[in-house]
């Protein structure tokens, strides 16, 4: 059985980001979302032997990718409708530590942040119109 979700949960990456780097931006960003929007979460799982596992999103995730462009747009998009987001600059792969990933992004103004990741959440239309001209991840 599948559910219509009333919201959406995407990412958004750069297209030209090696696979290791799509994968990290990936979880970076999704666990700032988690931390922020806790109705995103769910229960925690249990197996069969009553072995407890941390509770994960309540819905998909959908991945997309897109130009550098269609990444700026979609951030100033996503500024405009105030969404629930969480970026991830490409100076953060050089940092070491949480500390230094906050002073990267506080070091650089909005409009020349180099964008290489974005997640949102929101109602699917609102979402859907941040994400335009974004496409699938493969």
């Amino acid at each position: 059985m599948s559910t219509r979700f009333d919201t959406k949960i995407a990412v958004l990456l750069r297209e030209d980001l090696e696979t290791w780097q799509r994968l990290n931006v990936t979880a970076f960003l999704v666990s700032g979302l988690g931390s922020r929007v806790p109705e995103l979460i769910g229960e925690p799982y249990e197996d069969a032997d009553g072995v407890a596992y941390l509770p994960m999103f309540r819905q998909p995730v959908l991945v997309f990718e897109g130009t550098e462009e269609t990444l700026t747009a979609a951030h100033t998009r996503a500024l405009s409708r105030a969404l629930p987001r969480a970026l991830f600059t490409g100076d953060l792969f050089s940092t070491g530590h949480d500390d230094a990933n906050r002073a990267a992004v506080r070091a650089v103004p909005t409009a020349d942040l180099d964008l290489v990741g974005l997640a949102v959440h929101g109602p699917r239309n609102a979402v859907d119109k941040v994400l335009k001209g974004a496409r699938m991840h493969p």
